[in-house]
């Protein structure tokens, strides 16, 4: 009986020397996943007019305070520019104060650098919110955006949305010389 405990022992001290980390030694794994960050970008009704506008943001994740960088590039201007116009999707549901808009030249980043502000555009900045709920912010810069080789940025400090998804964001710009406003293109970020 001695010798048959003592056999049970030593194969249960060998069992769990090859069961323990066999189960410790995977599950930092299952905890530390990789998103995988797709180069694909989704646009809603791609042959009907809309354009493609670059953005960067700095966090994707819902909830956290983020900064959104809306470009506009020397391509996306025709003319000279007196008014730009920030069509906010009624699903992005986070809170817009004055103080954390702003309008600039910007530097895009890449391989070599970072996105950051290069120089502060003075405007005036009008958030509007119709009847329907619909959000627009409207930036009237005290002298007009040239057409020229620099690119400029709207930029919000925001909490993200509470909720996950695609949010479009549309841009309007009225020309020097006209009374209305033309389409001038769509971003479209993500919040995971």
């Amino acid at each position: 009986m001695l010798k048959i405990t003592k056999k049970i022992t030593s194969n249960l001290k060998i069992l769990r020397f090859f069961i323990i980390p066999a189960i410790l030694l995977p599950t930092p794994f299952f905890n530390n996943t990789q998103h995988a960050k797709a180069g694909l970008e989704f646009q809603w009704d791609q042959n009907s007019g809309f354009r493609r506008l670059k953005w960067f943001q700095k966090e994707t994740k819902k909830k956290f305070r983020n900064t959104i960088y809306f470009f506009l590039k020397p391509s996306d201007r025709k003319t000279d520019l007196l008014k730009v116009n920030l069509a906010i999707p009624k699903t992005f549901k986070s809170t817009l104060k004055k103080e954390k808009i702003s309008f600039c030249k910007v530097s895009i980043g890449g391989f070599e650098g970072r996105t950051k502000c290069l120089e502060d555009i003075q405007a005036d900045i009008e958030i509007n919110t119709d009847e329907s709920g619909l959000r627009s912010l409207d930036i009237y810069p005290y002298s007009p955006i040239p057409i020229n080789k620099n690119s400029y940025a709207i930029v919000l400090k925001v909490f993200n949305p509470k909720k996950s998804g695609l949010y479009q964001f549309h841009s309007y710009g009225q020309p020097k010389g006209k009374s209305f406003s033309s389409y001038l293109g769509s971003w479209t970020i993500v919040i995971d």
